[in-house]
């Protein structure tokens, strides 16, 4: 199997992995409470997808 004879340099290395960027999470405001929540997911705030109640959400005492 072949094998690299020579070192690849830093500067094209880097440019291969130059595109490996981290993606910022994707929020919408929930259309029941406005808080902000991932899209498809049941909104941790008040519990609401698709305009039905699925979580009973518990608010903390503090």
């Amino acid at each position: 199997m072949a094998n690299p004879t020579h070192r690849h340099t830093r500067s094209r290395r880097d440019k291969r992995r130059a595109n490996w960027k981290g993606q910022q999470p994707a929020v919408v405001a929930c259309p029941e409470c406005s808080e902000p929540k991932v899209p498809h997911r049941v909104c941790p705030a008040c519990g609401m997808y698709d305009g039905r109640k699925i979580l009973a959400v518990v608010e903390k005492e503090g």
